[in-house]
């Protein structure tokens, strides 16, 4: 073998790795691969050898993959609470007797506690990447304990606590208020989030100073569990002052419908939430609004029974997160016009499923409208009135435009146009106007044009004026100057039985001149007044030039189905000179409504499609695929711009999840597990790229930790609860659930990590070093303004100058309290940075 005298090299050592041969500098393999600044941080990463990259592109990059593995780990998490909504959506059959001997009452409850699947499974779906990042941290580093994790653990319940409710109790509508509804649970919660971290200090700086002993570690894990039975037994009310009424016999009896009906209707139903009397009322209420379809109304009807349910603080992070990522979202897309109506039919909050449509109130708005939908005049009459009334709200001073628009009749040839502001004065009820016909001396066929009412332009002016049925009227020109002869048009006529009113029009023939009267009558028949139809008697007045008045009979709909029915009206007693014409008398056949009916069941159909779209987990591959593939879950026809924009960008992570099993497999819990796989992929790449980034830009993990890592895994949870706080009637989705997460994030996020290494290390005989440190200052400070903004919360709800409410209230003291905690959440934040580099001095 040759050596270096042999071959005349002459080799010299060169900085770090690398070496000078022959005046040529060569670098080790073992500096290009692993021995450059901040290679060996990460426990997966980095993937190639980056040795000739620049540090600022590096940190550029590791930024760039660590938002974007947020994005994706978001999504995983999305498909994770669906496996859990599935499981935790689990019922039992509960018998019951009933009035039937032979067929007993049987409802459907859940099997999962509220409180316990909160604490459990809810919890561990909004915290796996903090609790798994600690687990892979210390796995990864050979059973030792690292800082990155625990201070996730505690940067992210410092955001929760401070920031989240900042946010929940700034965002409530001006003058609204929300409490917390189960403020025993919260109370267990509240009290185990402040004693998690102080027992997490006195374990870190008293008992075993910089060590952590199995006994330790036993105590935290066993603290969990504890947790999650003294919530439940606050849920169940085992302790304190029985309740006036068994809220959770109410929970699970008063919320669903008998088993038998259930199947029957199956169709008809969502949980049991959706039932067909509300809907054939929902309909009649959508009659009002002209112009929706069928399809419209099961939107609204979708949209208003999501509004309604009350829902888990999941559902609101998952809707988060879709929004987040141009997915599918868990509420129904409205178009501007269905926004409208909506708004409109949501004016009664009290409204349990499907509000009432807001009806006119003649007391609070004048109706303007024509006396008569139809004149007929003579070509030669030059001038004649046409009076506009006013009804309804009468102390006011209103404004109203009316015009004239072209029909075969032509303005200018035929009549002189109007276009005038018509005011009616207070206390004022008609208006009369003067219409010309224009005389050309030339035979000509009968003729029309229109008079049209319309509201002013001036939003100010529209204010307290309404239009009326009769807003468009149309005028005839004919050659007949006799009074006329009033019947009805047809012998008969047929209505479903669901019309409303049956509007019955009156002519008059053979004659327009001056004004008569003719009165009317309801005869019954098969059809009976007070069980069919609402009859009666009346008069009607054709004002000189009307040609058709109408008769307006309300119609009952039992919704019972039976065989037509009929009754009939009669003219008599004709004066001002008129005469009964031919039919005097006619028949109102009222007919079972199938069509209705048919209709009715389309609408079901379609509204229990639209929500079954809302779900939160799939059924299917195929369903799983298709919404990762299309933007808003294929809803493109309400995707917006910025849906466009988050798709493209995490279209990557929604195909590469759209894989995982879907819920509907194995009760959901196949997804359960491999969406937890995959979540712990990805949180280990997380940790690597936030740890090799602080690195790269001089930041202590510490500082990493509460920052950067604990904002990207807390912001889904925030747009949720912000959601949740305004739409919820309660607190307890929005700030409710944040203590017992908090907790539950160092019972399992610690405890569980530190109990595998704890053993780990006690079989080997080596203490486990868990170094106090920046967390025990990081732990101490935060519990202490834990306490701080517990006590604010409960500061709220105690005292009238908050609104006796954990969340909204006056403006001022609102802005103020959220002012404070987000002030709270900067001085931790400050003070942990300045510890962890020794402005404070080092923790030993």
């Amino acid at each position: 073998m040759a050596t270096n005298a042999s071959l005349d090299l002459d080799i010299q050592d060169g900085a770090g790795d690398s070496y000078i041969i022959n005046n040529n500098s060569y670098v080790s393999a073992k500096e290009v691969y692993g021995g450059y600044r901040c290679a060996d941080r990460g426990l997966l990463l980095p993937f190639i050898s980056e040795y000739t990259w620049p540090e600022e592109v590096r940190a550029l990059l590791y930024l760039v993959g660590l938002l974007y593995c947020f994005l994706g780990v978001a999504i995983i998490a999305d498909i994770f609470m669906g496996s859990i909504e599935k499981i935790t959506s689990k019922t039992r059959k509960v018998y019951l007797t009933s009035e039937k001997e032979d067929e007993p009452e049987v409802i459907e409850v859940r099997i999962w506690s509220d409180a316990v699947a909160n604490l459990t499974l809810m919890a561990l779906g909004s915290s796996a990447p903090e609790i798994l990042l600690s687990i892979i941290e210390v796995i990864g580093n050979g059973f030792n304990s690292g800082e990155l994790g625990p201070g996730t653990i505690v940067g992210s319940a410092a955001f929760n606590l401070f920031v989240i409710s900042a946010v929940c109790v700034i965002s409530i509508p001006e003058g609204e208020t929300r409490r917390i509804k189960d403020i025993k649970v919260f109370a267990v919660t509240a009290v185990f989030s402040i004693v998690a971290y102080l027992w997490l200090l006195i374990m870190l700086v008293s008992v075993s100073v910089n060590e952590v002993e199995v006994w330790e570690a036993v105590v935290t894990f066993l603290l969990f569990p504890s947790l999650v039975i003294l919530a439940w037994l606050a849920e169940k009310n085992f302790c304190g002052v029985p309740n006036k009424t068994d809220t959770s016999k109410q929970i699970e009896l008063g919320n669903f419908q008998p088993a038998d009906k259930f199947l029957k209707e199956r169709q008809y139903f969502r949980d049991g939430r959706l039932d067909r009397d509300g809907l054939v009322a929902f309909i009649k209420e959508v009659k009002n609004y002209p112009g929706l379809t069928d399809e419209d109304a099961a939107v609204l009807a979708a949209s208003k029974l999501v509004e309604s349910q009350s829902h888990s603080r999941m559902w609101y992070r998952v809707g988060a997160v879709r929004s987040m990522t141009g997915g599918r979202k868990t509420q129904p897309q409205l178009s501007y016009k269905l926004k409208e109506v909506y708004s409109a039919m949501n004016e009664h909050p009290e409204a349990p499923t499907v509000g009432e449509v807001p009806k006119v109130m003649p007391h609070k708005n004048a109706i303007i409208d024509f006396h008569a939908a139809t004149a007929a005049v003579m070509e030669n009459i030059g001038k004649f009135p046409v009076a506009i009334c006013r009804s309804g709200k009468l102390d006011s001073r209103v404004s109203i435009r009316v015009e004239t628009i072209d029909g075969t009749a032509t303005e200018g040839q035929d009549y002189i146009p109007i276009n005038e502001v018509i005011t009616f004065e207070s206390g004022e009820t008609e208006k009369i106007i003067e219409v010309e016909i224009i005389n050309d001396n030339q035979w000509e066929p009968d003729e029309e044009f229109f008079l049209k009412l319309s509201l002013l332009v001036d939003s100010e002016k529209r204010k307290g004026v309404q239009l009326g049925r009769i807003s468009i009227m149309e005028i005839t020109i004919l050659n007949d100057d006799e009074p006329g002869m009033v019947m009805f048009q047809k012998r008969g006529f047929l209505v479903k039985e669901s019309i409303g009113n049956a509007v019955i029009p009156v002519v008059r023939k053979n004659g327009a001149d001056g004004e008569i009267t003719v009165k009317w009558r309801t005869i019954d028949k098969s059809a009976v007044s007070g069980r069919d139809f609402e009859g009666g008697e009346g008069i009607l007045i054709f004002k000189h030039t009307e040609i058709e008045q109408n008769i307006e009979i309300p119609i009952i709909d039992d919704m019972t189905p039976e065989k037509d029915e009929h009754f009939e009206i009669e003219l008599y007693n004709p004066e001002g000179g008129a005469k009964l014409g031919q039919i005097s008398r006619t028949a109102v056949t009222i007919t079972n409504d199938d069509d209705f009916n048919n209709v009715l069941s389309n609408m079901m159909m379609m509204t229990n499609a639209n929500l079954d779209a809302l779900q939160v987990h799939h059924d299917t591959y195929v369903s799983q695929i298709k919404d990762a593939l299309n933007v808003n879950g294929g809803d493109i026809e309400n995707a917006t711009g910025m849906d466009y924009v988050l798709h493209f960008l995490t279209f990557g992570w929604k195909i590469i999840f759209s894989l995982v099993p879907p819920p509907s497999i194995l009760g959901g819990w196949l997804c359960f597990f491999v969406s937890l796989g995959a979540i712990g992929v990805l949180t280990a790449i997380i940790g690597d790229l936030a740890s090799i980034f602080g690195c790269l830009v001089g930041l202590e993990d510490s500082v990493t930790a509460i920052t950067f890592v604990a904002l990207g895994t807390s912001l889904p949870d925030t747009f949720a609860s912000k959601t949740a706080a305004v739409q919820e009637k309660f607190a307890d989705n929005a700030v409710g659930n944040v203590t017992g997460s908090n907790s539950v994030n160092v019972f399992l996020g610690l405890g569980l990590p530190w109990l595998i290494a704890s053993i780990y290390h006690a079989v080997k005989g080596t203490p486990f070093v868990v170094k106090a440190g920046s967390l025990g200052f990081s732990v101490g400070l935060f519990t202490g303004l834990c306490v701080v903004t517990i006590g604010l919360l409960m500061c709220r709800r105690v005292f009238g100058v908050f609104g006796k409410a954990e969340l909204g209230g006056p403006t001022i003291p609102k802005y103020i309290s959220g002012f404070a905690m987000i002030c709270l959440w900067l001085i931790y934040v400050l003070c942990a940075s300045f510890q962890a580099y020794g402005h404070f001095g080092k923790v030993k």
